[in-house]
């Protein structure tokens, strides 16, 4: 997620459907067989579709049944659990039509009507057309039942009153399939779809306001994940996580195993590639890469300036030379230039020049490891410096590698090391 992702995050009070429904969901399937397909087909296609909506990352608790939810999700508002997508008739969906899920899929409520807080990525799924949203339901109802009771949200007065949610999706919700650009590419379309609708990258990659939405505006321009404390990087700016000088190899590389000649995915991220973009295939991967190198702004914003002043910047960064000599250059190269595609280069790495140095410092501090994928099984990681560093050695080395071997990052203060040190590593 993360509270990136979700199929259906807020899935509670599952209406009880009735005979009509169960006639629904056999015209359901009847229209199904019509149009050629059999449900083993349906199945394996919803298999697929799920993968890429990475369903089981906000269904699936920790130790916990397949999609029987009970995740818990916390928000600057309080803590969501996630819903049972099992097809258990009393405590999942099983109950369910096809259109119910469609609808759910599409217009954020319940089958009743009912509001469903947006945690949910419903603002990304309306794109999703009926035929996908149909195969992963026929896919949802082949997987064996849990009976599990929904988990109530514990959510802090007034944003347990569901009516406020109607303000959100009059600001921020605009309902409707995704529609083909006709001056863009079949590829290129493929990707926007699987990118805007179940991929739903900009719930991580767009800056959130205080209401907990975005401005179409500010779509994929990078924001920090609540209560995370990792921050998503614009994928439109060249100086974040624009691809726009990346070739369509190292994009693919890095969606489809975790690591490329151009960087490495860690955190959030390592989990999004290792659930779900590792089972893509090379064509949609592909027809991601070629949309997201698209979306990248021809003229960068100007460089970061330093909040630090000059001096105090100065002895930052001459410490971080010999915090670095000692702890980083046998991997990462004394020039930072890593040893690609495992230990990633530290110079001309827009990851490290960001105007928010928080990944850097949470590297640091945390470590991590790249996900473990069918292409890169065996990845190799990098230990935590946390009970070995202070919060001003970690500041130095950090503002080291952003100032060094012509980086353009600025110097980042102890006082920010040290506020990162209580983030949750989950």
């Amino acid at each position: 997620m993360d509270l990136r992702l979700s199929l259906a995050a807020l899935l509670l009070f599952v209406s009880v459907t009735t005979q009509h429904a169960q006639a629904q969901e056999k015209a359901s399937e009847k229209a199904s067989e019509k149009a050629g397909a059999s449900r083993s087909e349906i199945v394996v296609r919803g298999e697929y579709l799920a993968r890429a909506g990475d369903c089981i990352a906000c269904h699936t608790a920790p130790e916990g049944r397949l999609f029987a939810g009970g995740r818990a999700m916390p928000t600057p508002f309080g803590t969501l659990y996630t819903s049972n997508i099992t097809p258990d008739r009393e405590t999942g969906i099983g109950k369910w039509t096809a259109e119910d899920f469609y609808k759910t899929m599409h217009n954020g409520r319940f089958p009743d009507g009912g509001l469903i807080y947006p945690a949910m990525p419903f603002a990304s799924y309306t794109k999703v057309t009926r035929a996908d949203s149909d195969a992963i339901f026929a896919y949802l109802r082949s997987i064996p039942p849990v009976s599990q009771k929904n988990r109530p949200h514990d959510l802090r007065f007034p944003y347990d009153n569901r009516q406020l949610i109607l303000g959100w999706r009059t600001l921020f919700f605009t309902e409707g399939e995704y529609k083909p650009n006709p001056d863009k590419s079949v590829e290129w379309n493929r990707g926007a779809y699987l990118v805007e609708g179940l991929g739903h990258c900009g719930m991580c990659h767009s800056p959130i306001n205080a209401l907990g939405g975005t401005s179409q505006s500010d779509a994929f321009k990078g924001g920090l994940i609540p209560m995370q404390n990792w921050y998503a990087p614009s994928l439109t700016s060249n100086r974040e996580a624009g691809l726009g000088d990346w070739s369509i190899k190292d994009i693919t590389d890095l969606l489809q195993t975790g690591v490329s000649m151009r960087g490495v995915v860690y955190g959030p991220m390592a989990e999004v590639v290792h659930n779900s973009l590792q089972y893509l295939s090379d064509e949609d991967t592909k027809a991601m890469a070629v949309y997201l190198k698209s979306i990248s702004e021809p003229t960068p914003p100007p460089p970061p300036s330093s909040t630090l002043p000059t001096t105090e910047g100065s002895l930052l960064i001459s410490l971080g030379k010999t915090v670095y000599d000692a702890r980083c250059a046998s991997c990462h190269g004394a020039q930072g230039e890593g040893k690609p595609p495992h230990w990633p280069p530290l110079a001309n790495n827009q990851s490290i020049e960001m105007q928010s140095a928080v990944n850097p410092i949470r590297m640091v501090l945390n470590g991590g490891y790249p996900p473990g994928t069918k292409g890169n099984p065996m990845p190799y990681g990098m230990p935590p410096f946390a009970g070995l560093l202070s919060d001003n050695e970690v500041a130095a080395v950090v503002s080291y590698i952003r100032t060094a071997w012509g980086n353009r990052g600025t110097p980042v203060s102890g006082r920010e090391a040290n506020e990162l040190r209580s983030a949750p590593l989950n």
